[in-house]
């Protein structure tokens, strides 16, 4: 019984610290926004590409439109990603 308590125990602990120590996704700034109809501005800037974003809105009355936050620089730059060192594998 106190084996399994402490196994129960053990893994409500892990199952918290990793609640804990995940961070939410990075917010991106797209550089092409839906514009029009039911949105505000600057619209629903969530597309890589003008083609994405025409796919989106055809046959939905809006437009595309270039995001303001990215067409005059004010969006916040990217952090740069450390650079992984490759993996040398012993050959069999």
């Amino acid at each position: 019984m106190r084996k399994t308590q402490l196994a129960l125990l053990t893994l409500g602990a892990t199952v918290l610290a990793g609640v804990l120590t995940t961070t939410p996704a990075a917010a991106r700034n797209y550089p092409w926004c839906a514009q029009g109809g039911e949105y505000d501005y600057p619209g629903e800037c969530a597309y890589s590409t003008y083609e994405q974003c025409q796919a989106s809105v055809s046959g939905r009355l809006l437009y595309c439109g270039p995001n303001p936050l990215v067409a005059y620089g004010q969006a916040a730059q990217p952090q740069p990603q450390p650079r992984r060192r490759p993996r040398h594998v012993a050959p069999y």
